[in-house]
């Protein structure tokens, strides 16, 4: 399979919401036009996005909001469950950390801790992780 790492923020709004709807973070019934044409504004204000692609289809992504230097935010790590377990979201987190190589990274979650941890977080309280980075105290 031939997956496409892209660097744009401006994801197509549709296929953002898709995606997020097929990992149960979007819900039909509770999502408006409005919501679903400003889908991606969180991605478009965010400093660092990842996203893959299968063909051209959207099939994974990943946002940073970071300073730089000392901490850097994972969020909305996401890939369509028909293309989980093929490397993409490690992948795709693995491009984030090469971005910002110094920085200490935070993961707020209380699902898929272990995949998290594969990558070198620890936990630092219940719901946070925390990578340390070459800056941290």
């Amino acid at each position: 399979m031939n997956i496409q790492y892209k660097t744009i923020k401006n994801l197509p709004n549709e296929e953002l919401y898709n995606l997020f709807l097929s990992v149960g973070w979007a819900k039909e019934e509770t999502t408006t036009a409005e919501m679903i044409n400003n889908f991606n504004i969180g991605f478009l204000n965010s400093t660092f996005v990842i996203s893959a692609w299968h063909e051209d289809k959207l099939v994974g992504c990943a946002r940073v909001l970071s300073d730089k230097h000392f901490r850097s935010i994972l969020y909305d790590v996401a890939v369509l469950p028909e293309y989980q377990r093929k490397n993409i979201g490690k992948t795709m987190v693995e491009r984030c950390f090469q971005e910002y190589p110094n920085s200490e990274w935070l993961v707020q979650t209380d699902k898929r801790k272990d995949f998290y941890q594969t990558l070198g977080f620890k936990y630092n309280t219940d719901d946070f992780l925390i990578k340390p980075g070459k800056y941290s105290v």
